[in-house]
């Protein structure tokens, strides 16, 4: 079956944009100029969309976030205002996303991994798709990404944990700066097979897999125990010399690269046929549609290292698909 306006869709009417590879750097023999291509290139490793994370830290530490001082105790007004100003970042990504592409439809199912749209369905909350994932995404999302926020301020503005002053360690505060996006990844992974173990997928990870057909609300839907566990990786930074502004990325990179990597569009498309490259991730949809591989992302790939890659092609699907079938009959 095929697009009519571009793309190749399979019988069930899934788009397969391409193959899924792991990064060049851990592919061998290794090729130094695919490196450089794939970390500076784009779209790339960098760009645009990790630069365009890197920029909102800067942002909210600067001109959104209260004043360290007075954080050194829990007082309503500055908790209230870190709550708040997450809850607006949210609505702004995630709810952009959703606005271009599922209420203005504008670019249709262009680019769109399946062809169904997100709807009414009995499976879940208040009996739809959208109104589901927007309450689990902020009413628990952003309340336990703000804990943990201002949680680590506190801890900060005590001097319980190490502050890094960029102008004693300029180097080491860019290198930490830029190593949150692949440290992040590692952690994904290896959280996202913890809440696979039975026991915790009953408990809690069922929530968000009721997104099969998912959207850029559904990146962040998940029950308060996957939160709780989702955000832990910035205990990293109560630990490692660190300073507040590598904390803000590390958990605005969590919340805020859910939506992206979960809105359902490999591509956005914008004035007319110009087009912003990799705006989802398929090799994350892939997971949603199989459940049982590709528990993190490509550029730290440890799902090929641990043989739970799947990279999308038909032969892949053909695997998945008999795996399946001997399990589950």
């Amino acid at each position: 079956m095929t697009d009519v306006i571009h793309d190749t869709r399979d019988e069930r009417g899934e788009w397969q944009p391409r193959i899924v590879t792991p990064a060049p750097w851990a592919q061998w023999p290794l090729r130094p100029v695919a490196v450089l291509k794939w970390l500076f290139g784009y779209p790339g490793y960098l760009f645009p969309w990790i630069a365009v994370m890197m920029i909102f830290p800067l942002v909210t530490w600067f001109f959104l976030t209260p004043d360290l001082a007075r954080m050194k105790t829990f007082e309503i007004d500055w908790v209230s205002t870190i709550l708040l100003r997450n809850i607006c970042l949210l609505i702004l990504v995630a709810g952009g996303f959703h606005l271009h592409f599922y209420i203005q439809k504008t670019q249709g199912v262009r680019y769109k991994y399946s062809s169904d749209w997100p709807g009414e369905h009995s499976r879940f909350s208040f009996g739809h798709q959208t109104r589901d994932n927007v309450f689990w995404s902020i009413v628990s999302g952003c309340t336990i990404w703000s804990a943990y926020e201002v949680v680590t301020y506190w801890l900060f503005a005590n001097g319980h944990i190490g502050f890094l002053n960029w102008v004693d360690h300029p180097v080491y505060f860019v290198l930490f700066y830029l190593a949150v996006h692949p440290i992040r990844e590692a952690h994904f992974y290896l959280s996202h097979r913890l809440l696979h173990w039975k026991p915790l997928y009953k408990a809690a990870h069922y929530l968000h897999h009721k997104n099969v057909n998912i959207g850029p609300w559904s990146g962040l839907s998940m029950h308060p125990i996957e939160h709780l566990i989702y955000f832990t990786g910035v205990i990293l930074h109560w630990v490692l010399l660190s300073h507040p502004l590598h904390a803000i990325y590390h958990l605005q990179h969590a919340a805020l690269a859910a939506p992206l990597g979960h809105n359902g569009f490999e591509n956005l498309v914008i004035k007319g046929d110009r087009k912003i490259l990799g705006s989802s991730d398929y090799f994350h949809y892939l997971h949603h549609r199989y459940f049982e591989c590709n528990y993190g992302g490509t550029g730290v790939p440890l799902d090929k290292w641990f043989g739970t890659f799947h990279d999308g092609s038909t032969q892949a699907h053909e695997v998945m698909r008999e795996k399946r079938h001997r399990v589950h009959g």
